[in-house]
């Protein structure tokens, strides 16, 4: 029986998209594209939610490749605006769950250093019970050792929670430990998502 839903947080809660602070940068849609598909890519993203400080892999990458050293110290000093807001429709999605009695818990690959101000800014995260910040850690989804350390924290059985991911290898992940865990499709289709979970 399910009783604890556990949410990622980019893209799921939070729109959360470099383009967003390099496509009027650049004013070029493929030229972003290009810089984030070959310098700061997802994967070096990936490196600081996991705990890598945002000074030290900016200014290493901007040696790497000195012709983008302004757009790549923004990372870091324009990061604020990569963050669109709440994805519409989720804080209602996630007031309706907790309504039903299920508990409510984040888990998310994301930096230490940016989450305070995410957590602080948007008022969905005053619903949540718990949660678990990769970048605190120094361990990422789909490490096992994160689904983990989030049933452990909080005493969940893995049986009785599922996770929402819009990553596939992240639900993946989840699916390892023993948690029911379903990508996301958006807020609009995530409660009938759930349903067949829930009704269990």
């Amino acid at each position: 029986m399910i009783k604890n839903i556990v949410f990622d947080y980019g893209a799921v809660l939070v729109d959360w998209n470099p383009h967003y602070l390099y496509d009027p940068y650049f004013g070029d849609r493929a030229k972003a594209d290009w810089f984030l598909g070959n310098i700061c890519t997802l994967e070096w993203n990936t490196t600081l939610d996991g705990g890598r400080p945002f000074r030290e892999a900016c200014l290493e990458m901007a040696q790497k490749y000195p012709d983008y050293r302004e757009p790549i110290l923004m990372y870091e000093t324009g990061w604020r605006k990569m963050v669109k807001g709440e994805i519409p429709g989720m804080y209602e999605v996630v007031k309706s769950l907790k309504s039903k009695g299920y508990s409510i818990y984040g888990l998310t690959n994301w930096s230490a250093e940016t989450f305070p101000w995410v957590r602080e800014t948007f008022p969905i995260f005053t619903l949540l019970d718990g949660m678990v910040v990769s970048g605190e850690e120094f361990l990422l989804k789909p490490s096992p050792e994160i689904y983990n350390l989030l049933l452990s924290r909080y005493g969940l059985k893995a049986e009785e929670c599922i996770f929402i991911d819009d990553n596939p290898a992240n639900v993946e992940g989840a699916k390892r430990v023993g948690m029911e865990s379903i990508v996301f499709r958006g807020a609009d289709t995530v409660l009938s998502d759930l349903e067949p979970y829930l009704s269990k």
